[in-house]
C-alpha cells in the first residue's frame, strides 16, 4: 500500500539545474515533440542507443524470460480466482461508449497484437498507442481510471495513483509538466471486453507500467514496472505520499537476518557497479535490474541461495516480499498466486547486490519458475546524484516461462478460443508502429 508518512526531503540536495537544455526542452515541447526530437536527433546518444537495441529485441518472436533459454511447460493453468470480471467489463464498455470512432481506432488493438510488448518506463513517449490521459477530457480520463480501479485491488490502485502523483511532482520539480505529469500515461485495450473470452489492457508511462490479461475470472498482471524519483512528496496537496518503502524494508530485513555465511552466498556482487560484473550486467538505464522493458526473452540464471537454505522466519519474509509484489492483484487472486509461488520454495532463489547496512543502497531479486521480482536503488536520472540513492527506486515483476501477458495461460484455453500467435508482423519498424497492429 502507498505509505502516507515519514517523508524526509533527502533528495532535495540533489535537485538539478533546470536551465540545462534537457529541462528547457521539456518546458517548451509537448510529449510528441519531445519524443520526435529524441528519435531524430539521437540525444542523449546513450539512451537513443538503448532505444535502438530495444527495437531489435522487439523483432524477436516472444518466448518469455527463462533461467536457461528453455521454456518450462505445464506451470500455469486456468483457475477461477474469483475476479469480478463483470465489473471490469462494465467499466471498459463504459469507456468505449464515450469515445469517438477515431479514438476507438487508436485505443483498441487485436488480442494478438505485438504492441503488447511496446510498453516502456522512461518519460519519452517511445510507443504512442492508445489514449494518453493528459490529452483527454476529464470524463474520459476518469473512465480510464475507473477501469484501473475495477481491475486492481484497492491497495494496488492506491499505489498506482500514488506513483502517478509522484511523477507529477517530479515534473513540477524540473518544470517539465508538458511531458511528465500526473496523467502522462497511455491506456490501450487488447481484444474486446468480455466475461468469457480473453482480453486485456495496458497502462504505461514514466515509472508506472501495468500489463493486464483477463480470461473469465482469472487475471495476470505481468509484466509490471513501478518506480519513483523521488519516492516521496514533501510539499503540495499530496504531501506525505510515499511508495516502495515496504519492498525496501522487507528485503533489507531478510538480508540482515541471514547468517554471515549465507549473506556471503547471497551477495553476488559487493558493489552496485562492481568491476567483477561481466559486460552487460550493468547498463546506464536499467542499471542492475534485468527484466525491464523489452526484455521479454531474457535469460536470467538463478543466483544466490534458495528458500530451503533459510529458517522458517526467513522463509516467511520471502513470502511477505512476494505477497507485496502481488499487491496489484485482487485479494482472491493474490492469495491463490502466492500459494502457487510458494509451492516452488525449493526452486525459489534470493540474490543481492551492494551493501546491507541501514544506509546502503542495494539491489535484490527473488526468482522462481513462476515469478521474478526485482528491487533496485538507482542513481539520478532527473535528480543529480551520481551514485544510487534510496530515494530513487525501480521495482518490477515478471512471470517467467512464457507467463507474461497471459501467454502460457492461453495454452489452457480450448483451441477454438486461442488467439495469440506472437509473431511480430512489422516489428522491425520499431515500437509504436501501427503497421504491426492486427485489424
Amino acid at each position: 500500500m502507498a505509505q502516507q508518512n515519514g517523508v524526509t526531503g533527502h533528495y532535495r540536495k540533489h535537485l538539478p539545474d533546470i536551465n540545462v537544455p534537457r529541462f528547457q526542452m521539456m518546458k517548451q515541447q509537448d510529449a510528441h515533440e519531445y519524443a520526435h526530437d529524441f528519435k531524430t536527433k539521437h540525444n542523449p546518444p546513450w539512451l537513443h542507443a538503448l532505444y535502438m537495441y530495444w527495437r531489435s529485441l522487439l523483432a524477436e518472436p516472444f518466448k518469455g524470460v527463462t533461467s536457461d533459454g528453455n521454456v518450462r511447460e505445464g506451470l500455469f493453468h486456468y483457475e477461477d480466482e474469483g475476479v469480478e470480471i463483470e465489473n471490469i467489463v462494465k467499466a471498459a464498455n463504459s469507456l468505449l461508449s464515450q469515445v469517438t470512432d477515431e479514438q476507438k481506432q487508436v485505443l483498441s488493438y487485436h488480442i494478438d497484437s505485438p504492441e503488447w510488448r511496446t510498453w516502456s518506463n522512461p518519460e519519452f513517449l517511445l510507443a504512442h498507442k492508445g489514449l494518453r490521459l493528459d490529452e483527454q477530457s476529464g470524463q474520459i480520463r476518469d473512465s480510464i481510471l475507473a477501469i484501473l480501479k475495477a481491475t486492481l485491488s484497492p491497495e494496488g490502485y492506491g499505489k498506482a495513483i500514488s506513483a502517478m502523483r509522484i511523477n507529477g511532482f517530479l515534473g513540477e520539480l524540473v518544470q517539465g509538466t508538458k511531458v511528465m505529469n500526473e496523467f502522462s500515461y497511455n491506456f490501450v485495450l487488447f481484444g474486446e471486453p468480455s466475461s468469457t473470452e480473453p482480453w486485456g489492457w495496458s497502462f504505461y508511462g514514466h515509472h508506472l507500467c501495468l500489463n493486464i490479461f483477463l480470461f473469465k475470472r482469472q487475471i495476470v498482471i505481468s509484466p509490471w514496472f513501478t518506480g519513483a524519483e523521488p519516492n516521496e512528496i514533501d510539499s503540495g496537496p499530496y504531501k506525505g505520499t510515499r511508495i516502495l518503502t515496504r519492498e525496501e524494508e522487507l528485503g533489507l530485513q531478510l538480508m540482515q537476518s541471514l547468517s554471515p555465511e549465507l549473506q556471503q552466498k547471497t551477495q553476488i556482487y559487493k558493489l552496485m557497479k562492481d568491476p567483477a560484473m561481466p559486460e552487460g550486467r550493468w547498463n546506464r538505464d536499467d542499471q542492475r535490474h534485468l527484466c525491464g522493458a523489452y526484455r521479454d526473452n531474457r535469460i536470467v540464471p538463478y543466483e544466490g541461495i534458495t528458500m530451503q537454505d533459510m529458517t522458517s522466519e526467513q522463509q516467511s519474509l520471502v513470502s511477505s516480499i512476494i505477497d507485496e509484489y502481488f499487491l496489484y492483484l485482487p485479494a482472491s487472486s493474490r492469495a491463490k498466486k502466492l500459494k502457487h509461488a510458494l509451492s516452488f520454495a525449493s526452486e525459489t532463489y534470493f540474490s543481492w547486490i551492494g551493501g546491507y547496512g541501514p544506509e546502503d543502497p542495494f539491489y535484490y531479486r527473488i526468482q522462481s519458475p513462476v515469478v521474478i521480482v526485482e528491487f533496485d536503488h538507482h542513481s539520478g536520472v532527473f535528480l543529480n546524484n551520481e551514485q544510487p540513492a534510496k530515494f530513487h527506486i525501480h521495482t518490477l515483476l515478471r512471470t517467467p516461462n512464457a507467463g507474461d501477458y497471459g501467454h502460457a495461460l492461453k495454452k489452457c484455453i480450448p483451441a477454438k478460443e486461442q488467439f495469440f500467435t506472437w509473431e511480430p508482423e512489422d516489428a522491425s519498424k520499431g515500437p509504436g508502429n501501427h503497421a504491426s497492429r492486427l485489424d
